[in-house]
């Protein structure tokens, strides 16, 4: 059965406005992922780019669940007039019955995105009456090459983490003719970069820090299988654009820069946060004497601990005394965890939330520790704070940004063994905490925000490559 076409969401418009295809000198058209956080900084850079561009028709699409949930929140309805919404096709066939396993989303979506995604194009093309120039796409969605060649356009696609885990898939292939994918049991502990394999900034990297689907994990899934075609495919666009900033990592970044076309750092995004919201985070946190002293916990909307590692979190809080604000679900909250956080934690200078306003958070004066899965938001974020982090990854990035935190930026610690124990969390505890310790680690994330703020000044790399990228853009008719 053919998917329902795509249906769009109206922005608010001018009485009187011309017909699209008058009032626009070009059309650039902007697919996201709809999966886990990847939509939402999309559209913040579309909307970005759409106020940079007034005289652009921008076009974004995503599926009707992750639009539903992106125009959820107010603030993303007081659009751009010159920015509209489309739906894609999700990919799940009528009446299909999901079996649990793992990724199972994500691949009905996948298989099927292709051609979803040209009927929601050509839908919009029809819709304005206006041509599409330059395909922006989420550089997951790697057939966005193909798609753009078919349109006559430009394939522009935005990588939405770091630089160190864009490299590693660029050289995928070059990391399992050297390391093979067989017989790593063992050899996690080895270094990537020997004498054979040579990938400037990746020198501290071990075989354990790689993402799944590179040389361990399952190379045949859909998600693996994608990352690999992505990895091949982003030499070919005109050009790669990324929230970060190229100070953060010179070595990578002029690696990169040798194998696309363009390479346009144009972040962090999140050094200039607005205002802080009301919050009874935020009121709690002023009440704090001792300024970084407050341990904040959080692991962002998709990694959550088991609940042993969840209760020796709540045993070294316990253990150490140091005030704390814990951002946990209630979902996560199993009954015996339930039970000490009551009877035991509620005893101690603490607070546990289902959400916190994080990047507010972090700039808290009184926050002295971050207990992170080391996302690559997150990351962004203690740097925009000042706030040593304490890693405990889980999977994708998250071992990658951990190993650049402890050892190129030093800003912060990985927990002993991997996981969370009480006794190896009292110690990053300690070690963060410290006075003579902490004060390195803040010293150092000092250093960097610094890096990130002269990137967005006006003469800075991440400016000047906005700069470029609204040009690669605003001149993206083909002949």
């Amino acid at each position: 059965m053919a998917p329902p076409p795509p249906t769009k969401i109206e922005p608010q418009t001018t009485n009187g406005q011309p017909h699209l295809a008058d009032a626009y000198d070009r059309h650039v058209a902007a697919a996201a992922f709809p999966f886990a956080t990847h939509a939402s900084p999309m559209l913040d850079i579309v909307r970005r780019l759409a106020a940079a561009l007034p005289n652009t028709l921008f076009s974004f699409f995503s599926t009707s669940k992750s639009n539903s949930s992106l125009f959820s929140n107010n603030s993303n309805n007081n659009m751009p007039p010159n920015l509209r919404v489309y739906d894609v096709a999700d990919g799940v066939p009528e009446g299909y019955v999901f079996a649990g396993k793992p990724q199972e989303d994500i691949e009905l979506f996948m298989n099927a995105a292709p051609e979803n995604l040209r009927r929601s194009l050509d839908a919009s093309v029809a819709d304005t009456g206006k041509h599409i120039s330059c395909l922006i796409t989420d550089a997951f969605l790697w057939f966005g090459v193909h798609l753009a060649d078919d349109l006559g356009a430009l394939w522009v696609p935005f990588w939405l983490s770091g630089l160190n885990s864009l490299s590693v898939h660029v050289h995928t292939d070059l990391i399992r003719d050297t390391i093979g994918t067989q017989g790593i049991t063992g050899r996690e502990n080895e270094l990537i970069v020997d004498k054979n394999v040579n990938i400037q900034g990746l020198s501290n990297v071990r075989i354990k820090d790689l993402q799944e689907g590179v040389i361990f994990g399952n190379l045949d899934s859909v998600f693996s299988r994608m990352l690999l075609q992505m990895g091949r495919l982003l030499p070919r666009a005109t050009a790669v654009f990324m929230n970060c900033f190229e100070e953060l990592d010179l070595p990578v970044t002029n690696d990169l820069k040798s194998k696309f076309n363009k390479l346009l750092n144009v972040g962090p995004s999140n050094v200039a946060s607005p205002l802080p919201p009301s919050d009874a985070c935020l009121s709690w946190l002023d009440k704090q004497d001792a300024p970084s002293s407050v341990v904040y916990v959080s692991f962002g909307s998709v990694a959550t601990p088991p609940e042993k590692e969840l209760l020796a979190i709540a045993e070294a809080l316990e253990a150490t005394g140091a005030p704390f604000l814990w951002s946990l679900k209630d979902n996560f909250k199993t009954p015996l965890l339930k039970e000490f956080l009551t009877k035991r934690l509620s005893k101690l200078n603490g607070m546990v939330v289902p959400w916190a306003p994080q990047p507010h958070v972090l700039a808290h004066a009184s926050v002295g520790a971050f207990v992170s899965h080391c996302g690559w938001n997150s990351l962004l974020e203690t740097i925009a704070g000042g706030v040593p982090m304490i890693c405990r990854p889980f999977f994708g990035d998250h071992r990658l940004n951990a190993r650049m935190v402890e050892d190129v930026l030093e800003i912060g610690v990985n927990v002993e063994g991997g996981v969370f124990t009480t006794e190896g969390l009292v110690k990053s505890l300690e070690v963060v905490l410290l006075a003579e310790s902490g004060r390195k680690f803040r010293d150092n994330i000092k250093k960097v925000k610094q890096l990130a703020v002269e990137a967005l000044g006006p003469q800075g790399s991440s400016t000047r490559n906005f700069k470029s990228l609204l040009d690669v853009i605003s001149g993206s008719k083909k002949a």
